[in-house]
């Protein structure tokens, strides 16, 4: 008996000095780098260039996977667009005593920025002829009908504190500066053997032609300044912040624009993390899913903030946009310009195999995903109930050779009978590093049909879209 409880005994201290191992084999300690070039691409903006990194410091590996401290930054260019951008940003929740801090700068320039509309399906243009941003030659002129320019300039500060063990106050200042204008281009070529360039037809576009019916106001055309403050809650039971395997964030804070052109935005957001008990290898799957709803409750919010997604803690470089990575995948970028949309996001994330590399540890994730997405309140649809179509170009069909080519073309420009649910699916592939640095390609495809599809849809960044 006593040679019995012996053996127990030494397989008992066997099995937690493994653990130990285990356990000390899954800490990093002092600083990771996540440095890697943007060699990406998308249907808005085309190939890009740069770099983007992410760098961690986790002292002595007591907070880790958390680190102590988070700086993000990229610089990049993309070739389509020629949209040109540079983030810096910063994240620590051991900076300050029980508090988080989230500060960053952005500045962001698209020469080439494209303007869809307002209110998603019932801005329906003729998609055949307009959807790629191809420049069509039209009575001697160039036409990018979608294009107009834009420049901006952000900066972020927010803190959170502790009230309980997970229930957070947060609060915080961002600050916006906004140049709008027609397309900024170095002029285009009308043919190739051609040494001479011209230039776009700038009223010949969508932004020009909201400006002349009153749908954009002449003081905010050209943009504009932002100054926006927000309060709220954060209930946080996460595991892991980057790729959580259980628990609940939710948040429920109010935005608003103190500077001209004041409004009141009303945000929540539930996100829950569910693991799945199947005991893969890797790590067991995890079924996370997201609800939110943003709206402005008070006043109205300018044509140059429309696009924006308020966030307390940024996860990527732009939050704006309903449609692209943030929200409803499977869209164009910015495809949707509401003043209130509640959406969802479901996804399973299945972890495939993980492994050591570089004294480093990684794992490969595959996370198939479902979103939707509804409009609860419509953006100056007023203004463009009262124009339906869009006379300039209607009279395009007096040029025999467009008519030819557009049988069915009626530049219709509004309906506002359009449904306004949208919903897409797809799946993505994640590669991490040490449970942050999470490299992810996404491909979605949007199901309501050609005016709202971007097909094929790619995204390609960093982090979990939640």
């Amino acid at each position: 008996m006593k040679r019995l409880i012996a053996i127990l005994l030494l397989a008992g201290a066997a099995l937690s000095a493994f653990a130990q191992e285990e356990k000390e084999k899954e800490v990093k300690k002092g600083w990771s780098f996540g440095v890697l070039p943007t060699a990406t691409y998308s249907v808005d903006n085309g190939f890009q260039a740069g770099a983007f990194g992410d760098v961690y410091y986790y002292g002595d590996g007591n907070t880790y996977p958390d680190p102590l401290h988070k700086i993000s930054w990229e610089f990049s260019y993309f070739t389509h667009s020629h949209r040109m951008r540079a983030y810096l940003a910063y994240d620590s929740k051991y900076l300050i005593p029980n508090m988080r801090v989230n500060a960053s700068f952005t500045f962001v320039n698209d020469p080439l920025y494209s303007f869809w509309g307002f209110n998603g399906p019932a801005s329906v243009q003729d998609y055949g002829l307009w959807s790629k941003r191809d420049i069509h030659t039209i009575t001697g002129n160039d036409v990018n009908y979608y294009g107009m320019s834009r420049r901006m300039i952000r900066g972020l500060a927010n803190v959170q504190g502790r009230i309980t063990d997970n229930l957070n106050w947060a609060a915080g200042i961002n600050f916006w500066n906004w140049k709008l204008g027609e397309m900024h281009d170095n002029g285009v070529k009308p043919d190739k053997n051609s040494t001479q360039k011209s230039y776009y037809d700038t009223e010949l576009t969508l932004y020009h032609r909201y400006i002349q019916m009153g749908a954009i106001t002449e003081d905010e055309k050209n943009g504009g300044t932002a100054l926006e403050l927000n309060a709220g809650l954060v209930f946080d039971t996460r595991d892991i912040e980057a790729a959580p395997n259980k628990g609940i964030w939710a948040e429920a804070y109010l935005n608003g624009n103190v500077l001209k052109h004041p409004y009141l935005k009303a945000c929540v957001y539930f996100r829950h993390y569910i693991d799945i008990p199947i005991h893969i290898k890797a790590g067991d799957p995890v079924f996370a899913y997201r609800l939110a709803w943003q709206q402005t409750i008070a006043g109205e919010t300018p044509f140059y903030m429309i696009q924006n997604v308020p966030l307390l803690v940024q996860r990527n470089m732009i939050s704006e946009g309903f449609g692209s990575s943030n929200t409803i995948r499977g869209l164009r970028e910015n495809r949707i310009l509401a003043e209130g949309l509640a959406w969802a996001n479901l996804e399973l994330r299945v972890k495939l195999v993980n492994f050591k590399l570089f004294n480093q540890y990684f794992y490969i994730a595959l996370n198939p995903f479902f979103d939707a997405g509804y409009i609860t309140k419509q953006y100056r649809n007023n203004v463009l109930n009262e124009v339906k179509y869009d006379p300039e170009l209607l009279s395009l069909m007096d040029n025999p050779e467009f008519a030819k080519s557009h049988v069915n073309y009626d530049a219709k420009i509004y309906d506002p009978n359009m449904s306004k649910f949208i919903y897409s699916a797809g799946a993505g592939l994640k590669i991490a590093m040490n449970q942050n640095f999470i490299i992810s390609a996404e491909f979605a495809h949007c199901f309501y049909g050609p005016n709202m599809a971007a097909d094929p849809w790619i995204g390609i960044g960093i982090n979990y879209q939640f």
